[in-house]
C-alpha cells in the first residue's frame, strides 16, 4: 500500500513540476535573454486560464478553449511587451520589479471588471474524466495523465526549439552574450517579442491545463510565480535545461513533503506532532532545496547556455 501511494505521488509530483516548467521555461527565457525580472509573468498565466476557461466555456469544447486561450495569450504577451515592458528594459532591477509589480497588480482588477470576482469553473473533457487502471489497485486520473504526457511533449519541443532550430541558436545566443549576438546581426527587439509571446503561450497552456484541477480566479498567478523563481534559481537562469530538471525537483519534493511528511512524523513523533509541525516543515522544504543547490552551486544546476 506504501509503494502504491509513494507511487501515485510521485506522478503528481512529476504532474506538477511539468506544469512549473511551463511556467519557468518562459520566465527563464525572458530573465536569461533580456537581463528582466519579470514579475507580470503571474498575470500571464491568470489571464489565460481566464481566456481558455472563457473560450471553453462560451464553445463548448475544452480543446477550442485551450487552443484559442493560448493564441490569444500570446497575442496578449506579445502586446504587453511591445507598449509597455520594452520601455524597462535599459531601466535597472529595481525599475523592473516595481513596473512588473504594478502591471501585475493592474491585472488582477482588470480581471476582476472583466470576469468578476467569482472563480470561473473550467471542467476536463469528458473522455478524460474517469480514472486509468495503472497498476492492480492503483488507479489515477486520466485528466492528470493527460496533463503529463502534454508537458513532456512541450518539453521535447521546447529543446528541439532552442537547440536545433536558427530561432533557438539566437535564443542561446542571446541568453549567453547579447552584446555578442547583436553583433552578429540578430534582431533583438523581434527576438525579445518572440520569446515573451513564447513565454505567455507557455503561461496559457499551464493556467488552461491546471483550470478543471484548481479554481481559475483572481490572484491566481502570484504563489505560482514565487515557485517559478525558486525554479529557475534551482535550475540556472536562461537554461530550459535546468528550467525542467528544477521544476521536475521542485515539484517533487513539494509534493512528497505534502503527503508523506505528515506519515513520517506521525510515526516517528505521533499524531499531535504530526498534525502541528509537518504542515510547517513541508512548506519550506523546496526553500531548504533552493539553500543547498545554491550553497553547493551559486549559478544554479545549469546556468546560462539552456
Amino acid at each position: 500500500m506504501t509503494g502504491l501511494l509513494v507511487l501515485e505521488q510521485s506522478l503528481n509530483g512529476l504532474q506538477f513540476g511539468l506544469m512549473l516548467f511551463l511556467l519557468a521555461a518562459g520566465l527563464t527565457l525572458v530573465f536569461g535573454i533580456m537581463d528582466m525580472i519579470n514579475l507580470a509573468h503571474g498575470s500571464l498565466y491568470m489571464i489565460g486560464a481566464y481566456l481558455v476557461a472563457s473560450i471553453a466555456l462560451a464553445s463548448g469544447s475544452f480543446w477550442l478553449g485551450l487552443g484559442l486561450g493560448v493564441l490569444a495569450a500570446a497575442v496578449v504577451g506579445a502586446l504587453l511587451e511591445l507598449t509597455v515592458l520594452r520601455r524597462l528594459y535599459a531601466r535597472d532591477h529595481l525599475s523592473q520589479v516595481l513596473g512588473t509589480f504594478a502591471i501585475l497588480l493592474m491585472s488582477n482588477e482588470l480581471v476582476r471588471m472583466v470576469w468578476g470576482a467569482q472563480p470561473l469553473e473550467l471542467n476536463p473533457p469528458a473522455a478524460l474524466a474517469g480514472p486509468v487502471e495503472l497498476l492492480p489497485g492503483l488507479s489515477y486520473p486520466a485528466y492528470r495523465l493527460f496533463i503529463i504526457g502534454v508537458g513532456l511533449a512541450v518539453a521535447l519541443l521546447l529543446y528541439v526549439l532552442v537547440t536545433h532550430t536558427r530561432y533557438g541558436m539566437q535564443v542561446r545566443a542571446g541568453a549567453s552574450n547579447r552584446e555578442m549576438a547583436l553583433a552578429m546581426g540578430v534582431d533583438v527587439r523581434k527576438l525579445f517579442t518572440a520569446v515573451f509571446a513564447l513565454g505567455a503561450a507557455l503561461c496559457a497552456v499551464a493556467g488552461g491545463l491546471l483550470g478543471p484541477l484548481l479554481a481559475v480566479q483572481v490572484g491566481m498567478g502570484e504563489s505560482i510565480l514565487i515557485l517559478a523563481f525558486v525554479v529557475i534559481v534551482i535550475g540556472g537562469i536562461g537554461s530550459i535545461r535546468g528550467a525542467l530538471l528544477g521544476a521536475l525537483l521542485v515539484g517533487l519534493v513539494d509534493t512528497a513533503g505534502r503527503t508523506l511528511l505528515p506519515l513520517l512524523f506521525d510515526w516517528l513523533l505521533g499524531p499531535e506532532a504530526a498534525g502541528n509541525a509537518a504542515p510547517a516543515v513541508s512548506s519550506i522544504l523546496i526553500y531548504l532545496l533552493m539553500a543547498a543547490v545554491l550553497f553547493f552551486k551559486p549559478q544554479g544546476l545549469f546556468p546560462a547556455n539552456g
